[in-house]
């Protein structure tokens, strides 16, 4: 399946263009990005065959099969309803959108178009998150009860120039990677969230968007957990789930980077630890998309509908910063 990306720009040259190359059934045939300066020389370095002088000559040319919107947060509600309705898959960069209502939105257009909508949620296949999960479904922890999911970053050294600016970018780590970190819980959990409470700051260099960041998440079942994410420290991922008979933890779970390890423990013991690798996710993330929207059988892990839940959870963190209030999830 023949790829497009439209927003073409630091995610897509670090972690796209190697996914790519060790994809299977996913090929990266064109590009578009605002500068067409930049454009044409990502083009010639990353050896993209199309570049196109705008979204929708992208969209609408023989030779794109799928879209991947790489956009800035405010720029994807465009760019997934020109693909859409070119009648092309869409695979959408996190968050989704700006609000749920938006959305929605895409969801109506999706449905009439009658082809795949998912969100690049590439966590879901990270091996060290697929384990997790199949070890909470056997019971090896019993019921969960407490659930941790840690992701920071330093900003300063981001090229993403547009990541503090809220025009373009939905808020700050909540939105940017905090939305992994609640997905990874939803996805290991099996369930989504009910409440949302939030306490966040800003300071000075994030300036409107916050900077760091508590979410406490509440789900149906009774499992409690807290996000944590700051964009002034290096970087880190963890998630923790603590279980009735123990507990499961992964350092560095959400990174592609290195190896990690998945460690179980039964009364503070180390029961079992388990050595996973995280490589090739983007490239199985960019494969899942493609069989699934080429009609196979095993449907895509991060569909756009769960990217809506997704979403209304993040609407219900923002809320309950500025109201100072628990929120209920719809």
């Amino acid at each position: 399946m023949r790829f497009g990306i439209l927003g073409f720009g630091h995610h897509a040259a670090k972690r796209l263009v190697p996914a790519f190359k060790g994809a299977h059934t996913a090929r990266l045939e064109g590009l578009w990005r605002r500068d067409p300066v930049k454009a044409a020389a990502d083009a010639a370095k990353f050896s993209v065959p199309q570049v196109f002088a705008s979204a929708e000559e992208l969209c609408t040319s023989p030779l794109i099969d799928a879209v991947f919107v790489v956009s800035p947060d405010a720029l994807h509600l465009e760019h997934v309803l020109l693909a859409l309705r070119a009648g092309k898959p869409v695979l959408c960069e996190k968050p989704l959108a700006m609000n749920t209502a938006q959305v929605e939105e895409m969801l109506v257009v999706a449905e009439a178009a009658g082809v795949l909508f998912g969100v690049a949620q590439n966590m879901r296949y990270n091996l060290s998150i697929d384990l997790m999960r199949r070890w909470v479904e056997e019971g090896r922890i019993g019921k969960p009860q407490l659930a941790h999911a840690q992701f920071c970053y330093d900003t300063a050294r981001s090229p993403r120039a547009w990541i503090n600016d809220p025009s373009l970018a939905l808020g700050g780590p909540i939105g940017d990677v905090g939305i992994h970190c609640i997905d990874a819980l939803c996805y290991v959990l099996g369930e989504p969230v009910s409440e949302v409470s939030t306490m966040a700051h800003r300071d000075a260099a994030s300036g409107e968007v916050e900077s760091h960041a508590i979410v406490n998440l509440s789900f149906d079942s009774g499992t409690l957990a807290t996000v944590t994410t700051t964009t002034r420290a290096a970087y880190r991922s963890l998630i923790e789930i603590t279980g009735e008979k123990g507990s499961l933890s992964c350092e560095d779970a959400l990174t592609i980077d290195h190896p990690v390890s998945l460690v179980q423990r039964e009364a503070g013991r180390i029961v079992l630890e388990q050595p996973v690798s995280n490589a090739d996710a983007f490239s199985r993330m960019l494969d899942g998309f493609a069989e699934a929207a080429a009609g196979g059988d095993i449907p895509y892990r991060a569909p756009a509908m769960e990217g809506l839940q997704n979403q209304k959870v993040l609407d219900a963190a923002y809320l309950s910063w500025r109201e100072r209030r628990l929120i209920r999830v719809p």
